[in-house]
């Protein structure tokens, strides 16, 4: 079996997002410091997989519409065994604000968008 280990994400400043995503999912860190190139990265997750957060130093963004461009993220997933509505709560205390929210075989899901713009999805088999 193949499974995925990290998805590498830029933002504009990857402290303050591993910050929050250790707050709401329950995250820690796993490493953090120079880039490859240039800048900051910080790998944030879980002892199987994470989301490496890298930031240039130089912040661009961009009105492209990701569901229609070639080669741009969609949105970032995550599943929870725990009370969604208790996941919702932190992300409402985080200060995002929770949208689409749908049921679906087998369970629920809600959307929400970060600071920098990145959708992450929020799912779980609660019916």
């Amino acid at each position: 079996m193949i499974t995925m280990e990290h998805a590498n994400v830029t933002v504009s400043d990857p402290d303050a997002t591993a910050a929050w995503l250790a707050k709401v999912f329950g995250w820690h860190i796993r490493w953090s410091g120079p880039a490859m190139q240039t800048g900051r990265t910080v790998h944030v997750g879980t002892p199987q997989a994470y989301v490496a957060l890298f930031s240039h130093g130089e912040t661009q963004t961009t009105d492209a519409d990701s569901y229609r461009t070639v080669g741009m993220l969609n949105h970032l997933a995550v599943f929870t065994d725990e009370d969604i509505d208790a996941v919702e709560g932190r992300v409402k205390a985080a200060g995002f604000t929770p949208i689409n929210h749908n049921d679906y075989a087998p369970g629920r899901r809600f959307y929400f968008h970060d600071s920098d713009g990145i959708e992450w999805e929020v799912a779980s088999h609660q019916g």
